[in-house]
């Protein structure tokens, strides 16, 4: 095992399989936790300017919890994530039901999806860095998808405090397949705070407008004079109050930005500040578009790590992923993985402090 993963108990499921978590550490002291159970992200803890360390996302304290719970905290997506509408989509001729979840749209792969999932964990060799590589196999008509998905998901801590997931995945049929993140951050890694003064900056000139049951209408609407302008660095709060049709549709943010590049090589997509801790977060992707959502459903009834309740907007999730719909509309980046295909993706979350 690699001398930077420690291993240990986190619970048991209710079938009887035993979960642990796996603690990654580098040479810095940045510490990460994930578990097989959903593939999450139990907590990230870097410092802030002076040098004391937080927990920087959200989350449960056990286990149970997060079986329990039902917002995604630090999990892994799929087997596609974000919404369809009205759970059902048409591929080479053949309508696919899936279960709905959201109100009349599928979100997140179902009430089943990746995020309920018990991973298959295995440690790095010391030689290939910190990390640990998670694998799943999707049955064919697994939340009504088409075909066998085998994913593989990466994570890899470095000692230039970045946090990389790679994406892997194949399919013995055609089936949509997006994998994403859904982490919530709170720089400040206090959580009884919002996240309206963080700052943020977005390199995407366009969103995909929705409906009001936060479907893509189709269109790419430019950023420019809106309350979705995160071109150059703003505070989350700055605008999140305006009259707007689709803040008012999503009850603040929860939009797929357009990424510049619309999927290329690893590039920046996001920057994020808290003025306050000093803490910064640099999002860079190969993903076409960025999921941005302001934590608008977190509205206290659930409390997380030490009893402190998940307080409205307490955390922002910054998502890379194809655009929302995508088998829905043919305009959009394809998310279809086909037989003899690699579905590749990487994310790096990059930590620092100002």
């Amino acid at each position: 095992m690699s001398a930077c993963v420690r291993r240990e108990p986190f619970g048991t499921l209710p079938g009887g399989e035993a979960v642990e978590a796996f603690a990654l550490a580098n040479a810095g002291g940045m510490e990460v936790r994930v578990t097989g159970y959903g593939g999450t992200i139990l907590s990230v803890c870097v410092p802030d300017r002076h040098g004391v360390m937080g927990d920087v996302v959200l989350g449960y304290d056990t286990l149970a919890e997060y079986v329990a719970g039902d917002a995604y905290f630090g999990a892994l997506i799929g087997r596609c994530a974000n919404r369809i509408a009205r759970g059902r989509f048409t591929l080479d001729g053949r309508e696919h039901v899936l279960p709905v979840n959201d109100g009349p749209n599928h979100l997140h792969g179902g009430p089943l999806g990746f995020h309920k999932v018990l991973w298959t964990v295995s440690v790095f060799p010391a030689d290939e860095g910190c990390g640990v590589r998670l694998a799943y196999t999707s049955a064919d008509g697994e939340q009504g998808y088409p075909g066998e998905l085998r994913a593989r998901v990466t994570y890899t801590l470095t000692d230039a405090d970045e946090l990389v997931v790679d994406y892997l995945a194949e399919a013995d049929r055609p089936t949509p397949a997006k994998l994403t993140q859904h982490t919530y951050w709170n720089l400040s890694a206090n959580p009884a705070r919002d996240v309206l003064a963080h700052e943020l900056a977005l390199q995407a000139d366009a969103i995909t407008p929705v409906d009001p049951t936060l479907i893509p209408t189709g269109e790419l609407a430019p950023v420019e004079g809106t309350a979705f302008d995160f071109r150059r660095p703003t505070p989350i709060g700055a605008r999140i109050g305006w009259s707007d049709e689709q803040l008012a549709r999503a009850g603040g943010y929860d939009h797929n930005f357009v990424l510049r590049g619309g999927g290329g090589p690893l590039a920046v997509a996001a920057h994020v500040r808290d003025p306050g801790s000093g803490r910064t977060l640099t999002v860079l992707t190969t993903e076409p578009g960025m999921q941005f959502y302001s934590g608008n459903f977190l509205d206290g009834t659930t409390r997380g790590k030490g009893g402190q309740p998940h307080g409205y907007r307490s955390g922002l999730c910054l998502e890379p992923q194809g655009f929302p719909d995508s088998p829905n509309h043919p305009s959009f980046p394809s998310v279809i993985l086909r037989p003899g295909e690699e579905l590749r993706s990487r994310t790096v979350y990059r930590f620092r402090v100002e």
